[in-house]
């Protein structure tokens, strides 16, 4: 095992006779690979999550409930027991009118066996579309995090990928030069010795 010394910190900047001029580049390389990663990081996160978030909140002052009507018997029995919240339902045909007056159909989430005639409330947006029910502000702050911190790592890992990338290509331009080197200077030490 070969013996390593203290790390040092900075070694690539600091004066040393042995420093070529490659260890200072690495070292810039590194430093605005790392630089450029994280600040692409955060500013892709944070515009991200604000867009979302922006989105969101946009959603919950156009969407509005409405009320529709089942237009077919829906699949399934009914719940027995009256007055208890049943969480299964299944989709059944609806009709509602939009806000400009115009009548739309669609599918939506009602409980099993629900009769024809049947109120259920449905989300539409402005041009009288079937929504889901908008985020709340807590929903929309948890979904603008998510997928902005899924923004964030997937724009940093582009400077940091290039950055290895160009760290590799000097390390092995730096190789390269070691192997011209020693065959230039290899021989010189070449001497016999006796012994």
């Amino acid at each position: 095992m070969a013996f390593r010394g203290p790390k040092v910190w900075l070694w690539r900047w600091r004066r040393n006779p042995l420093r070529r001029r490659a260890d200072a580049v690495e070292g810039w390389v590194l430093l605005a690979a790392w630089a450029v990663t994280a600040l692409a990081g955060v500013l892709a996160g944070l515009a991200t999550a604000g867009t979302v978030e922006q989105g969101m909140a946009r959603e919950r002052v156009e969407w509005r409930p409405v009320v529709a009507l089942l237009t077919e018997q829906a699949p399934g029995t009914p719940d027995s027991r009256v007055g208890t919240p049943s969480s299964e339902q299944v989709w059944a045909k609806v009709r509602w009118s939009a806000r400009d007056g115009s009548p739309h159909t669609g599918q939506a989430r009602v409980r099993p066996g629900s009769g024809v005639g049947m109120p259920v409330t449905v989300w539409t947006d402005p041009q009288g579309r079937l929504v889901t029910r908008p985020a709340t502000p807590s929903e929309a702050r948890t979904r603008a995090t998510l997928v902005g911190a899924l923004a964030g790592v997937s724009a940093a890992c582009v400077p940091f990928v290039a950055g290895r990338a160009l760290r590799s290509r000097l390390e092995s331009r730096r190789v390269d030069q070691w192997g011209y080197e020693w065959a230039r200077f290899g021989p010189l030490w070449g001497g016999r010795t006796t012994g």
